[in-house]
């Protein structure tokens, strides 16, 4: 059986890191280019989970884009802003939704999500939901997030351990997440 990862989950990948050690961690993403990296997409409001769901996505080989870390991003949000965030999401290989309850508070995140449904397939978008609950499926309250797979933990039919996967929730088939984030 598949699960989500928690939010809580999220933080305590976080807190295995000191808080010096997040803080360049964190440094160390706005040093990369975004060609070719994931796009992690995420609400202001959970800012406190992304260096977890980077972590996550980094253990599995993925070179991780976060917007607000990027040294050429305007300091307040503008037209610029927008017409940066559109390159970034085109010049990334995937683009990983981090969703959440406060997702649908964001005025960026449904943007972002268009803007990659428009550049890239399906096979190249992805959500990652977290909850309060394991189960929990509020975060799916807009009706669009069924077209797009999840980043999950659990079983395949032939693999004995579980793993981190990306799901296809209406085929009921994965992918596991290291192969999904190269390409491979």
């Amino acid at each position: 059986m598949a699960r989500f990862i928690t939010r809580s989950e999220l933080r305590g990948y976080a807190a295995s890191r000191s808080p010096a050690e997040q803080v360049a961690f964190r440094r160390a993403a706005a040093n990369r280019p975004p060609s070719g990296a994931t796009f992690l997409s995420h609400s202001s409001k959970d800012d406190d989970l992304v260096v977890g769901a980077t972590l996550v996505l980094e253990g599995h080989g993925a070179r991780v884009y976060v917007d607000e870390i990027d040294p050429e991003m305007p300091p307040y949000t503008s037209a610029v802003t927008a017409s940066l965030l559109k390159t970034r999401v085109r010049q990334s290989h995937r683009f990983v939704l981090l969703t959440s309850k406060n997702s649908k508070d964001s005025r960026w995140v449904p943007w972002e999500l268009g803007i990659a449904d428009g550049y890239k397939t399906l096979d190249e978008i992805a959500l990652f939901p977290s909850s309060d609950d394991a189960y929990d499926m509020t975060w799916a309250s807009w009706e669009y997030l069924g077209l797009y797979r999840r980043i999950v933990w659990g079983s395949m039919t032939d693999r004995t351990e579980p793993l981190w996967m990306v799901l296809d929730h209406k085929a009921n088939t994965g992918v596991p997440l290291d192969q999904w984030l190269t390409g491979k």
